[in-house]
Order: structure tokens, then C-alpha cells, then sequence
């Protein structure tokens, strides 16, 4: 059972920056498609960013095309997520979530296709 723990939200300044960091255990990493999502109050969940199994495909949301980026790190079983220039719209819960059986450079950004989700760490940005 894959188990993902995020960390690393925190409330910051509009324009100002945050690291959000994904820890995978129970499975074999290099075998995880991975995304961030994220939820505002009232919203429905939707898609972020997605890194393909090798780290050499990735895919962003129109919305935070140019600010964030994603990359992970397979010899510490973690997956990262850089947010700069952020805006009061950013604010939501964001969920790491993976999914088993991707190709080694597809990406998804489709919520459904991801088998195991964390918890989600809370990302505030005051205006």
C-alpha cells in the first residue's frame, strides 16, 4: 500500500514563495506517476501538475503555467512541488497523489487515474 505524506504548506505574502514536498512509502517510487492537486473552500478538486515516472515529463495547469514547477527525487522518495509568485487564488488544500501502472514518460492530469492520495497540506496567501 502506497502511503503519501505532504508538508511544507504555510500561509505567505501574495507574490511570495513555498516548497511542498510529497513522501512516498510502501511502494516502489520509480514506479509512481505522481500530480498535485489542489481543493479551494467550496470548489472541486482540480489538477496542478504531473510528473512522468523518469521526471522527464511534466504538465501544468494553465493557471500556474510559468510559477510552479514539479520535480521529484527518487533517491529520497519524494516528489516537490515550487511555488512562486503566488496569488490569493492559489489558496487551497493541495493533495500529492500517484497512480501505479503509467508508462515511464506519461503524465495524467486526469483526478481519476490516481490510485492513492495524501492527506493534504494547507496553502494560504494573504493579499
Amino acid at each position: 500500500q502506497v502511503r503519501l505524506v505532504e508538508s511544507g504548506g504555510g500561509l505567505v505574502e501574495a507574490g511570495g514563495s513555498l516548497r511542498l514536498s510529497c513522501a512516498a512509502s510502501g511502494g516502489t517510487f520509480i514506479t509512481l506517476g505522481m500530480g498535485w492537486f489542489r481543493q479551494a473552500p467550496g470548489k472541486e478538486r482540480e489538477f496542478v501538475a504531473a510528473i512522468s515516472r523518469s521526471g522527464s515529463n511534466t504538465v501544468y495547469a494553465d493557471s500556474v503555467k510559468g510559477r510552479f514547477t514539479i520535480s521529484r527525487d527518487s533517491g529520497k522518495n519524494t516528489m516537490y512541488l515550487q511555488m512562486n509568485s503566488l496569488k490569493s487564488e492559489d489558496t487551497a488544500v493541495y493533495y500529492c497523489a500517484a497512480r501505479k501502472g503509467s508508462t515511464v514518460r506519461s503524465t495524467s492530469t486526469r483526478l481519476v487515474e490516481y490510485e492513492y492520495w495524501g492527506q493534504g497540506t494547507q496553502v494560504t496567501v494573504s493579499s
